[in-house]
């Protein structure tokens, strides 16, 4: 009785990407990931503004944060969480839902970022 993957690449165990033995016989040392460094957020200033959108709506708007310098996502996870909206980043910018200010004021203000707007 033959098995179903016999010869092909997923029949063999398990080898390393790098030297090709075999897993249990693998020297190559373990690969550590590259830490990130952000500013802190005294560094940085946060501008404020509601902005009116087609149909009506409002969203409130984070800008002057550097992208590259910041963790945007696990910012705007944070203030979504706080303001209890739906929001997103649109090149570097971060937008929530509705009419916020207030909050993500205070939000950004106990993280320790300067704001103004």
């Amino acid at each position: 009785m033959t098995r179903l993957l016999e010869g092909t690449i997923f029949d063999r165990p398990p080898h390393c990407e790098r030297c090709e033995l075999p897993e249990e016989q693998c020297q190559c040392p373990e690969e550590t990931p590259l830490s990130v460094e952000f500013k802190t957020p005294q560094k940085q200033t946060a501008r404020l503004a509601v902005e009116k959108r087609k149909r009506g709506k409002f969203v409130t708007v984070v800008r002057g944060l550097q992208d590259t310098d910041t963790d945007l996502p696990g910012l705007l996870k944070q203030l979504r969480n706080q303001c209890g909206a739906g929001g997103t980043i649109q090149q570097g910018v971060i937008e929530i839902q509705g009419k916020q200010i207030d909050r993500i004021r205070s939000a950004l203000q106990n993280i320790g970022y300067r704001v103004k707007g």
